[in-house]
């Protein structure tokens, strides 16, 4: 039992230590109070449940926009207004921490934020009652650095840290800041004009000093150069003295030596033209000997080059002769072998060709056959048919063709482009065009009933339902039927039964 107690309460203990484990991220800072008060940044630790309590701090940047509500006077006495954006943090130094946690524990960012903004604002009206407006504006650093260095303390005794302060802007109501500017650039561009001034001062001096030195340097260079052309005549007068005394002593010993070069050349052409006699007379000899020899060569080489030349042309015939030969006789047997087979390619094809055209024969005489066979049944079929007609077909055949009559008699009037009616008034001259083909169309009529013997008009009436009641047609000189042909058609209507009365159109002609 004990032993069971003991483990419940190291269970527990167990159980609240993990509840109490806490872990702090970099930029939180987790202050623990009450049996013990400690700090934790980025680390872990154990709360004791119901005894101790945490509490948090947030160690992220606070962004300041700080401004002055009103203008406030320099050193100089412009009263002006500054814009400035500074960023804070609560302090991770543990004096500072516990400073911060005192004053800003459980508060949010914008209190914070409020009480540096107000700290900063006053710090900030100070530096600028120090300095002088030209001073500020021209050193914006100068001055963020003063704010900054005479704000650090108050801050740091609330536990905050300034990490940065930028001067945005100075501004004035009265303009002074860019009277401020226009001066500069008045000053900037006198100095400008003063410096362009001096520069082409001494621009000009110092083309004058190198004209002046070019100059001299001009006229000691030629200076120098006329001295030395006088020196150069001098040297080239001795030269030319010497020079002539030379060539005379020259000429003087050429004269001498040509005569004795004249005296030598005389005496060696004389010695010359007798051994050359003495060497014509010698090479004479020589040439007659390489003659003979040449001859002598030229006729043996040539006689054997001749003997030669006959030998290989009889062996070259020979040769040539032989093979046109074997040619010969080859080509006669390659002839030969052709001929038989052109011949037996010839009977084969003559035979193909004779079995062809029997075959064609043959299918022509079969198809010429049944086309007859054909033929004659159509005629047989066709007559039967014919035999089988009776008046009613008769005149459906004859009104069929009845409006093809109609159109050949109205084509003439079609191709009519125009037409002029004189007389008898215009109402009766288009009823009379009109009645053209009705006209004829009735004469038609007549005449096939005055030649051929059939009433048109009656056929035609034949099938109207008049015809059918009344039975009142007389239809005349039509032949009709054969006993046979109408048994045949009864019994084709009513097969398997036997005609015992006359037809409807039998009891009309008789009735009529």
């Amino acid at each position: 039992m004990l032993f069971i107690i003991i483990g419940i309460v190291v269970i527990l203990v167990i159980a609240v230590l993990f509840s109490g484990y806490k872990k702090a991220p970099p930029d939180t800072a987790f202050i623990i109070s009450g049996m013990r008060k400690k700090i934790i940044i980025g680390k872990a630790s154990v709360k004791i449940p119901f005894l101790e309590r945490m509490d948090k701090l947030s160690l992220k940047l606070i962004a300041i926009d700080v401004k002055t509500t009103n203008a406030v006077p320099t050193a100089d006495y412009i009263n002006i207004q500054v814009d400035a954006a500074v960023n804070v943090k609560i302090s991770s130094e543990p004096a500072k921490l516990a400073l911060a946690a005192e004053n800003f524990l459980n508060q949010n960012t914008q209190y914070i934020a409020n009480i540096a903004r107000e700290v900063l604002e006053g710090n900030m009206r100070e530096i600028v009652g120090r300095m002088r407006l030209e001073e500020m504006v021209s050193d914006r650093q100068k001055f963020a650095n003063l704010v900054k260095e005479n704000a650090e303390p108050d801050l740091a005794a609330m536990g905050l840290d300034i990490v940065s302060f930028n001067v945005q802007n100075f501004s004035d109501g009265n303009g002074v800041i860019e009277d401020l500017g226009i001066d500069n650039i008045s000053q900037i561009k006198k100095k400008a004009a003063i410096a362009k001034a001096e520069a082409e001062k001494e621009i000009a001096v110092a083309k004058a000093e190198a004209d002046r030195q070019a100059n001299d340097a001009r006229i000691n260079a030629e200076r120098e150069i006329a001295k030395k052309n006088n020196e150069l005549s001098l040297q080239k007068s001795e030269l030319k003295k010497l020079e002539d005394t030379k060539k005379a002593e020259a000429d003087a010993a050429y004269s001498i030596q040509e005569q004795q070069q004249r005296k030598t050349i005389e005496i060696a052409t004389a010695e010359a033209s007798i051994a050359k006699q003495e060497k014509e007379v010698i090479l004479k000899e020589r040439e007659a000997e390489v003659q003979e020899k040449e001859l002598d060569a030229q006729v043996k080489k040539k006689a054997e080059a001749e003997r030669y030349a006959r030998q290989q042309q009889s062996e070259a015939d020979l040769y040539e002769r032989q093979k046109r030969a074997e040619a010969e006789t080859f080509e006669t047997e390659k002839n030969a072998i052709a001929m038989k087979a052109t011949a037996e390619a010839q009977k084969f094809a003559k035979e193909q060709e004779a079995a062809g055209i029997r075959m064609v024969g043959e299918a022509e005489a079969e198809a010429i056959r049944a086309k007859g066979i054909a033929e004659a049944e159509a005629m047989e079929k066709k007559a039967m048919a014919y035999q089988k007609y009776n008046k009613a077909a008769m005149a459906e055949m004859l009104i069929g063709v009845l409006p093809d009559i109609a159109g050949k008699i109205a084509e003439p009037l079609a191709r009519i482009d125009k037409i002029t009616i004189i007389g008898g008034g215009s109402e009766k001259g288009v009823e009379s065009v009109a009645d053209h083909v009705p006209a004829v169309m009735a004469k038609l009529f007549e005449t096939m009933k005055e030649t051929v013997g059939i009433d048109m008009g009656e056929l035609v009436k034949a099938g109207t339902y008049d015809a059918a009641v009344t039975r009142n047609i007389n239809i005349s000189n039509v032949p009709g039927p054969s006993p046979d042909q109408e048994k045949d058609a009864a019994g084709e209507a009513n097969p398997g039964e036997e005609r015992t009365g006359k037809t409807e159109e039998e009891a009309g002609r008789t009735e009529a």
